[in-house]
C-alpha cells in the first residue's frame, strides 16, 4: 500500500504546485503526448522482452502493491516449523519426518503453520532439501552449493522483472524528448500562425518532457524499487532455511540450528531470542500434545 500512496504524494505535489502558481490543469491534459511516450516505453519493453520476462512481470504487479508477507509472524512459524522438524528426526531419525515430508497437506506438523504452507516456493524448497537430506547421498558442503546455486538462479530470476522496469524509467525522459521534439516541430511548421497559436503548441510540445520524467521518477523507479525489496524478502527467507538446515547437518542441536537461522534475518523481521524461544517452547507442547 506504500506504493499507492507514495504516488498518491506524487500527484498530489505536482499538479497542487502547478495549480498554485496559477497553471491550469487542462494544459497538461495531452493525451497523444501520453500516447506517444506510453507506446515507446511498451515497445521498447516488448522489444526487449521475452514471454517469460513479461509474465514475470505481470505477476510482480500485485506483490508490489500487497503488504510484504515475509513479516515477523511468518518467521516465528517457520522456525518453530523447523525446529518441530528437526527435533523429530533428531530424536527418531531422519526417516520419521519422510511422510511429513510427502505429502506436507495432511502432515500434523505442516498444519500447525499455515503461514508457511500458503508460500509455494518456501514449501518447495524446504521439502525438496529435507528429502536430499534424508536420502543421505550427499554431504553438507555439496547440499550448501546446491542451495547457493538454486537460489543465486530464483534471484536473478526476480530481478527480470526489476531490470526491465528500470530500463524503461530510464528512457521514460528521453521519449518525454522526443514527443517534445515533435511537438516542436509540429510548432515550427505553423509559424505563419498567431502568436498565441504558437504558444500553445510549443505549451503542449514542452508536456512531452514533462510527462517522461514524471512517470519515470515518480512512477516507473519507485515501482521498480518495490518489486525489487520483495525479491530481496523472497529470497532471504530461503537463506534462513538454508542456514538453519546446514547447521543441523553439520551436528548442531535444532535449538541451536534455528538460532542460526534466526540470525541471519533482517533486524526489522528478526524475533528476539525470548520471542523465538516462547514460540518454540509453546510449537514442543502442541507437538507433545
Amino acid at each position: 500500500m506504500f506504493i499507492i500512496l507514495g504516488y498518491l504524494i506524487v500527484l498530489i505535489g505536482v499538479f497542487a504546485s502547478f495549480i498554485g502558481v496559477g497553471g491550469h490543469l487542462g494544459a497538461l491534459y495531452q493525451p497523444f503526448e501520453f500516447l506517444l511516450i506510453g507506446g515507446c516505453a511498451l515497445g521498447a519493453y516488448i522489444g526487449g522482452s521475452n514471454g517469460a520476462s513479461i509474465k514475470l512481470l505481470i505477476e510482480a504487479i500485485p506483490k508490489a502493491i500487497k503488504r510484504n508477507p515475509y513479516g515477523k509472524p511468518l518467521y516465528m512459524e517457520l522456525l518453530a516449523l523447523l525446529y518441530t522438524l528437526l527435533n523429530k528426526a533428531r530424536r527418531d531419525g531422519l526417516m520419521s519426518i519422510e511422510s511429513d515430508i510427502e505429502d506436507p497437506k495432511s502432515s500434523a506438523i505442516f498444519t500447525q503453520y499455515p503461514q508457511v504452507q500458503k508460500d509455494a516456493k518456501l514449501m518447495e524448497f524446504l521439502t525438496d532439501y529435507l528429502r536430499i537430506m534424508i536420502s543421505g547421498n550427499m554431504n553438507p558442503f555439496e547440499i550448501e552449493t546446491l542451495m547457493d546455486q538454486e537460489i543465486e538462479a530464483l534471484h536473478s530470476e526476480h530481478n527480470t522483472p526489476i531490470n526491465a522496469v528500470r530500463a524503461v524509467a530510464d528512457s521514460l525522459p528521453a521519449f518525454g524528448i522526443v514527443a517534445a521534439v515533435l511537438g516542436v516541430v509540429h510548432a515550427l511548421a505553423a509559424v505563419d500562425q498567431p502568436p498565441a497559436v504558437l504558444a500553445d503548441l510549443i505549451a503542449k510540445a514542452m508536456v512531452g518532457t514533462f510527462l517522461g520524467i514524471l512517470l519515470s521518477y515518480g512512477f516507473a523507479a519507485p515501482f521498480a524499487a518495490a518489486v525489487e525489496r520483495q525479491s530481496v524478502a523472497a529470497v532471504k527467507v530461503l537463506e534462513c532455511i538454508k542456514v538453519t538446515l546446514l547447521a543441523s547437518m553439520n551436528g548442531y542441536p535444532p535449538p541451536l540450528a534455528v538460532e542460526f537461522g534466526r540470525k541471519v534475518l533482517f533486524s526489522t523481521v528478526r524475533p528476539s531470542f525470548a520471542e523465538l524461544e516462547a514460540h518454540v517452547r509453546q510449537a514442543k507442547s502442541q507437538a507433545a500434545k
